[in-house]
């Protein structure tokens, strides 16, 4: 089922009065959220997940497992409102352990009838955090998925196992797109120290981006993820080129509608007392080009509603987090969830 959203444009003045054309459109949202350590309870002897265990440093029981896929999925059904009259189509995830917590989430009732497909790989990362695209099938037919590995060694030359880049390709609503997600190195050891690790991140979604379309040059192409860093840094400027204005574009550039919201002040995420948007979803340039029967690109957000926001103590004004300060508060994330809204007219 579609929904589709009226748009009131004023064209021009008619002897002192407006003179209006409503336009209806087909909306579809695309969705992104780290959703901060969704394990399951039980212990995986070959990653570092010791603490979300009953018996870890978290105290990670299934009571409390249980609180946070329903606080998860509760949310994904939300993003994008009140724009959108339904959860949104597209969602990319990341920090979840596998793929049962997808299903989990998935099979929620605040989800259940949305009919979501679940594309995961399990990734090498160390404490075996993965990410994952789910879409509602009544909309996105997947053709092709890969994930793709980044490789990195650190300063004594061993391997530095991360997160894979998860591609996905198929047709929306008849439309070829595809859909890449992302969750870049921390900047855990300082942010200069680890900058390397998010450039080789940004080499290799470009690399990616570029191989699409190398082989298919009008292809729309749309990157998310948390990339633990800013719209301004240079992972997303020097390396991807990303650009912040519609008007600056040219055909083979990505634009990027999260630097304009960073530049108001507008975050994802905060910590002591400074806010970041890590994350974000940019895209080539051509879903910026209003065509007739092709989607493209209306407004981007951070959906960060009263409930998903601290209202006391230490972390007041923060994302409400599951953990803060080492002491379980049974919240949401320590983000907040982005998204952004296609639109093709409606005959």
């Amino acid at each position: 089922m579609s929904i589709t959203c009226t748009l009131f444009v004023v064209f021009f003045t008619i002897s002192g009065a407006l003179a209006q054309e409503t336009k209806t459109y087909t909306l579809r949202t695309v969705a992104f959220y780290n959703l901060e350590n969704l394990f399951d309870t039980v212990n995986d002897t070959l990653t570092l997940d010791d603490d979300r265990t009953p018996d870890g440093k978290d105290n990670w029981t299934i009571e409390r497992y249980n609180q946070k896929i329903y606080n998860m999925s509760k949310v994904l059904s939300k993003i994008g409102s009140p724009d959108a009259l339904t959860s949104p189509d597209i969602i990319g995830l990341c920090e979840l352990e596998n793929r049962q917590v997808i299903e989990d989430l998935t099979n929620h009732p605040h989800l259940r009838e949305k009919d979501y497909g679940i594309i995961h790989f399990d990734s090498p990362d160390e404490r075996g955090i993965d990410v994952a695209l789910l879409y509602k099938k009544t909309v996105f037919l997947p053709t092709s998925f890969v994930s793709l590995r980044l490789l990195l060694t650190n300063e004594n030359d061993y391997r530095d196992y991360t997160r894979d880049q998860l591609v996905v390709s198929g047709i929306l609503d008849g439309e070829e797109m595809h859909f890449i997600v992302n969750h870049w190195p921390s900047r855990s050891g300082g942010e200069a120290r680890s900058k390397p690790n998010r450039i080789a991140a940004a080499r290799l979604n470009k690399s990616i981006i570029d191989s699409i379309s190398k082989l298919s040059p009008e292809a729309k192409i749309i990157s998310m993820g948390d990339l633990n860093d800013d719209p301004i840094d240079d992972s997303l400027k020097k390396i991807l080129k990303t650009k912040g204005k519609v008007a600056d574009l040219e055909k083979t550039d990505l634009y990027n509608p999260m630097e304009l919201l960073f530049k108001k002040g507008i975050g994802s995420l905060a910590y002591r007392d400074h806010w970041n948007l890590f994350d974000q979803i940019y895209f080539t340039a051509n879903i910026t080009n209003e065509s007739p029967d092709q989607y493209h690109f209306w407004k981007a957000g951070v959906y960060s509603p009263t409930y998903l926001i601290d209202k006391k103590g230490q972390y007041k004004g923060y994302p409400l987090r599951t953990y803060a300060g080492g002491n379980y508060i049974g919240g949401y994330s320590d983000h907040f969830p982005v998204y952004i809204h296609l639109i093709k007219a409606v005959d």
